[in-house]
């Protein structure tokens, strides 16, 4: 028995155990033999979505700290402006961070809401009196439980990545916060199933499980919100792309449990990853979409100032969304398409 030491989440304390040593070890058998695992995961699966977002809110600390720092530090010029003797500009002024703050900000408000969404859902799965309601949220959260640990930790540590990137070298001392919160979220990925599993679980089960009921329930979700906005033309461009996602997804995930039988799970599955960021990418796509929407709802009535701005910077998060993140589902969708060999044909010796 010891302490582990290490990279982060010092503050909490992680031992290692070991029981049996001397051969004095007794164990109690909970529950029916056999079914130890089944038993685990009424447990595993809420804890997913906990660490999911505990991973999104410290993407939304590294954000926030980037942002303030990215409005007070000043550096540079304007491309079309170098004179020496021009004012500097914030570093918020700069395309690129303003990039890098966009990705942070998709990534942490968007992540909250499913969160909060999933965590709702936990509830109703749970507790509503309606046997379908509790029968349609548990099969949401089958697929989507993977997804939100494995796809939006993956993401918050990218965000975690860009906060220290915007502070520059600033960003990778202890002066500041974000190599912290870094070191902390690289957890995330890891603990309550690692995410190379979530994608394999996600292709390799809960995409076909119940003769694809899971999938059917979320693409009902998702095209219920597509219909939604499909009034208002301020939400065109993140609703064709989010629908544009939502047929790759549902073009591939019918070729490929299609296609399983004879391709087998050793090709399919190696392919997972992909599978698991054309996923992602489409709920990512759906979140904004419906924020979106609440913006354009509430626009109307918001004063100037801080409340419109607010939901001016949630339409804007949702076009970048549409532009940056959401076509790259196109080549995930391709290579998904071809069931790419080049995992599963590299030699060991050619390492």
């Amino acid at each position: 028995m010891g302490l582990n030491h290490k990279m982060g989440y010092r503050g909490t304390v992680n031992t290692a155990l070991s029981f049996g040593d001397r051969d004095d070890c007794v164990g109690w058998l909970v529950g029916e033999p056999g079914r130890g695992l089944a038993q685990m995961f009424h447990m595993m699966n809420e804890a997913r979505v906990g660490v999911a977002l505990g991973a999104i809110m410290l993407a939304y600390a590294g954000y926030q700290e980037s942002l303030d720092y990215a409005r007070t530090r000043v550096q540079g010029r304007h491309p079309g402006d170098k004179h020496p003797t021009a004012p500097q500009l914030a570093l918020i002024q700069h395309a690129d961070v303003r990039r890098m703050l966009l990705q942070q900000k998709a990534v942490a408000e968007g992540g909250l809401l499913l969160a909060l969404d999933l965590a709702l859902r936990i509830d109703r799965q749970r507790h509503d009196p309606d046997a379908a309601v509790r029968r349609h949220e548990a099969l949401l959260l089958d697929f989507l439980t993977p997804i939100i640990k494995s796809w939006f930790s993956d993401r918050a540590l990218e965000a975690n990545h860009n906060a220290i990137q915007i502070l520059g070298g600033y960003g990778y001392t202890r002066d500041y916060p974000v190599e912290r919160i870094y070191r902390d979220n690289r957890l995330n990925p890891i603990h309550e199933g690692a995410n190379a599993i979530q994608a394999i679980d996600l292709l390799g089960r809960k995409a076909g499980m119940a003769d694809g009921a899971a999938f059917r329930a979320v693409i009902q979700e998702i095209q219920a919100s597509l219909d939604a906005a499909a009034p208002h033309a301020e939400l065109a461009a993140i609703r064709a792309e989010t629908a544009a996602a939502l047929d790759r997804l549902i073009g591939v995930t019918a070729r490929l449990l299609a296609s399983a039988p004879e391709t087998g799970p050793t090709r399919m599955l190696a392919n997972a990853a992909a599978y698991m960021d054309l996923a992602g990418l489409t709920v990512l796509g759906w979140v904004w979409l419906r924020q979106a929407q609440a913006a354009l709802d509430d626009l109307p009535a918001a004063a100037p100032g801080r409340p419109r701005d607010f939901l001016l910077g949630k339409l804007h998060t949702a076009r970048y969304v549409a532009a940056w993140e959401l076509p790259r589902t196109a080549q995930h969708a391709d290579l998904l398409g071809r069931l790419d060999d080049t995992l599963t044909t590299m030699c060991d010796i050619w390492f």
